[in-house]
């Protein structure tokens, strides 16, 4: 064996004489054997480099067969190199581990799921396990534990975070707080999961959301296990920071859902039932199928005194969503307050208009209102019109006739006129108020066909004796027929009928007011 001076110094032990294997590592003399077999006594090369680690560096080993048949061996420091490759295919590992929770995380707005996929995900690639805490909900800290390999589980912890080193800061967020570790011996018996067994490590890390915190994550290393390195932290808190960020939109989106729901609930049409003998029904579809509001409404107010008429409001905004259906709010709260002028039709119209006329909404409305009220078997009905398509009255013998009632619509001019008619309803008769997104519904055969005022007549002639529920469905059903998939305005339809006996209407006397999506 020879070697030159530098591969003296690499190989202190070799010398001229000595054998090979006897010097070099494993991985290299295991080479060496296999070349004078494979191409003795020729200047051929083979092309087989290896590599290997020598004296904690990491070389490459290049052999070459001389024509004497011995094997000279180059050896190249490449540990630099080897580093950067390894630096690179981690850096891209956890890229690509990066990527995969945003998409997995922004794939839900459901704050359960996002901090189960934290924990989760956080246990496979970053700890042993993970728990992600979401802040206090009342007395109590919801909490989402994960080991690696295994599934998230809830808990809800009645303890105060400031107990434990870290988590109160990281959880509060502000001022932003680095990851703390914190002695396993003092961690909590609730953050150790069950069956883990000695603790290595733990460290605490704040989720960041959009502008307030929206939790914490906590790591933990089993004992015996490799610690946290400075580059394990960092990648730990790019995770928190997408972590954070989805959960905090979830919440957003949690407690936004949560304030639209009560609002909502403000803004839909009632469910009617029979009130002082006379039987109410109605039914809505929004101009959207998936949105549940618009600029139509109805609503009907109970006589402040027994026996007194019922006040029925029936309306259209201009316009479709959100934006007609704040102004439904605001015309429905109007005449709500109005009530005790509920007598005097002329003078609430006056008043609701001056309302409109002083809101900085540039919408206006057309309405009809109903005063309802049973006398002995009949029940008697005022109508006043407001620029609105006028009611329809289905008479006992099957013929439908047009309330005589004209006014303004409200919201546009600075005085508005309206003339009111009485009109009588006997036994199995019904007056039929609507939209005119029933009338204008285009469809049929062809698809640009109006629905029509006649046809609506034509529809509720066969509706003679139905009770007021009845009346609506039929109506809607047909209105929907006929458009079929095409797009259409908002259509509501609200029923008065006198029944045919005091207690022949619905059971309890109560009937659904009908929501159509």
């Amino acid at each position: 064996m020879r070697c030159n001076e530098a591969a003296q110094a690499l190989v202190p032990a070799a010398h001229p004489g000595t054998c090979l294997a006897d010097v070099v590592p494993a991985w290299l003399a295991t080479a060496h054997l296999s070349i004078p077999l494979a191409c003795p006594g020729t200047a051929q090369e083979p092309d087989v480099p290896l590599s290997g680690v020598i004296e904690a560096r990491h070389f490459e080993a290049h052999p070459s067969v001389r024509d004497d048949g011995t094997v000279a061996w180059w050896l190249v420091d490449d540990t630099d190199s080897q580093l950067a490759r390894e630096a690179l295919y981690l850096e891209r590992e956890w890229t690509a581990f990066l990527t995969k929770a945003s998409s997995t995380l922004l794939s839900s707005l459901n704050l359960g799921r996002c901090m189960d996929v934290t924990a989760q995900m956080a246990a496979e690639k970053l700890a042993d396990a993970a728990l992600a805490i979401a802040p206090a909900r009342g007395q109590r800290l919801p909490v989402v534990t994960c080991l690696r390999g295994g599934t998230p589980t809830l808990s809800q912890e009645a303890v105060d975070p400031d107990d434990v080193p870290g988590l109160g800061e990281a959880l509060r967020g502000f001022p932003p707080v680095p990851s703390q570790w914190i002695d396993p011996s003092t961690a909590p018996h609730w953050m150790i999961p069950e069956g883990f067994g000695p603790i290595g490590a733990i460290v605490i890390t704040p989720l960041p959301g959009h502008g307030v915190p929206a939790g914490a994550l906590v790591l933990l290393r089993k004992e015996g296990s490799a610690a946290f390195t400075e580059e394990e932290e960092v990648f730990a808190r790019l995770f928190a920071a997408r972590s954070g960020a989805a959960m905090s939109a979830a919440r957003l989106y949690a407690e936004q859902t949560a304030i639209t729901e009560v609002l909502m609930r403000e803004l839909l049409p009632p469910a009617l039932h029979q009130i002082s003998g006379v039987d109410f029904a109605g039914s809505y579809r929004p101009s959207a199928d998936h949105e549940r509001i618009g600029g139509d409404f109805y609503d009907v107010h109970p006589a402040a005194e027994e026996g007194g008429p019922s006040l029925v409001a029936l309306g259209d905004v201009c316009g479709k969503g959100l934006e007609a259906a704040v102004l439904t709010g605001k015309i429905r709260n109007t005449l709500h307050a109005l009530l005790p002028l509920a007598d005097d039709h002329q003078r609430m119209l006056t008043l609701l208009n001056t309302v409109l006329l002083n809101s900085h909404d540039t919408r206006f409305a057309t309405l009809v209102l109903a005063s309802a009220a049973r006398k002995g078997n009949e029940v008697h009905v005022r109508l006043t019109s407001a620029g609105h398509p006028n009611p329809l009255i289905i008479r006992a013998d099957g013929t439908v006739e047009e309330a005589d009632t004209r006014g303004t619509l409200v919201g546009a001019l600075p005085d508005v006129r309206a003339r009111t008619e009485t009109v009588m309803l006997a036994p199995g008769e019904s007056c039929v108020l609507y939209t005119d997104g029933i009338t204008e519904a285009k469809g049929g055969p062809l698809g640009n066909a109006l629905f029509g005022q006649e046809r609506l007549q034509r529809v509720l002639a066969g509706c003679t004796g139905m009770p007021a529920e009845g009346i609506v469905e039929h109506v809607q059903m047909l209105a929907s027929q006929w458009l079929g998939n095409r797009r259409h305005d908002d259509m509501a339809v609200l029923a008065i009928s006198a029944p045919r006996t005091h207690h022949l209407s619905a059971v309890n006397g109560h009937t659904r007011g009908r929501y159509t999506a």
